[in-house]
């Protein structure tokens, strides 16, 4: 049986990652998390199946469990959640990582880590291909999560060159869908529930910012090929590459909550929040053989449902 370790796994992209790897019954999933801002509601559903584990753990501190592969998805994803405590996010990034990387060294186990679209910082290249070194302000409000990730790769890559460790790296861009928080301040959960709750839509600049949106059964799908794959240690982009400015993603939801009685409003655009997102799916479709197939209406609204059942 394949002993799988998510890290992270009540959260958004965590959770829907266990629920997937439990359709193969070869596989047993040990899901780890201290709901910092994971939720347990997001696996209860999997609490009767023989074959899933979840232990209550921060991955500041190590843990000894025997396992073949780790998905290591802990780290708070959302501005709002990592600014909260910029330390507890840094220490995360790299203490956190480390103890993954020593743990995956004495199982001698795959070790997958989920980095970001944030490594690349507010570009001067589009689309964002995984040559491109980025352009990240290290000591901005942002930084935490940008520069913590940067060194998480860092750590991964050199325990594959010190250590043989047997390594995949994905840089995950915009994902959405059921299982996110409501209240993570996201854009596409913030347009739904500020749409739902008939409160004032807010658009943050003047909204021709540019996201690249990937429903979550996407962005799962592709880390399983990446973990799965033997061309590639990555990093791999993991992501949708049909871009969009955040107007166009706001109308877009208006004409799918048509009931909605919001607003637009505008506010000030955060302090380095980058103006544009596009992934460059080279490697993806070539080394894992790999793309998204959930256009952004489907995707929308199967998110738009599971928010309304949420409320």
């Amino acid at each position: 049986m394949n002993r799988i370790l998510v890290t992270g796994g009540t959260g958004f992209i965590g959770s829907n990652l266990c629920e997937k790897l439990l359709e193969d019954s070869n596989n047993y999933v040990i899901c780890l998390d201290n709901n910092y801002t994971g939720n347990i509601n997001n696996v209860t559903n999997l609490f009767s199946n023989s074959n899933f584990e979840f232990i209550y753990h921060d991955i500041i501190h190590p843990i000894f469990v025997e396992v073949n592969t780790i998905y290591h998805l802990a780290c708070p994803a959302s501005p709002k959640d990592y600014q909260k405590d910029p330390i507890f996010t840094l220490d995360t990034n790299y203490i956190g990582t480390k103890n993954m990387c020593e743990l995956a060294k004495r199982n001698k186990a795959r070790l997958l880590l989920s980095s970001t679209s944030e490594i690349y910082g507010n570009p001067h290249i589009s689309p964002q291909n995984e040559e491109y070194f980025g352009n990240v302000n290290p000591n901005g409000i942002r930084s935490c999560y940008d520069e913590g990730k940067r060194i998480s790769e860092t750590l991964l890559f050199d325990y594959h060159r010190f250590h043989q460790l047997d390594i995949r790296v994905a840089r995950i861009f915009n994902t959405y869908g059921p299982k996110m928080n409501k209240n993570d301040g996201r854009v596409v959960s913030n347009f739904i529930n500020q749409m739902i709750e008939n409160q004032d839509i807010t658009v943050y600049g003047n909204g021709e910012q540019t996201r690249s949106f990937c429903y979550v059964d996407d962005t799962v799908s592709g880390l399983i090929k990446l973990m799965n794959n033997e061309k590639t240690t990555g990093p791999v982009n993991i992501g949708n590459d049909n871009e969009i400015t955040v107007n166009v993603l706001v109308n877009v939801i208006l004409d799918l909550i048509k009931e909605t009685k919001s607003k637009i409003i505008f506010h000030k655009l955060p302090l380095d929040d980058p103006i544009q997102r596009k992934p460059c799916l080279k490697k993806a479709k070539e080394f894992l053989e790999w793309e998204p197939k959930t256009s952004l209406n489907e995707g929308l609204e199967k998110t738009i449902s599971y928010f309304k059942s949420y409320s």
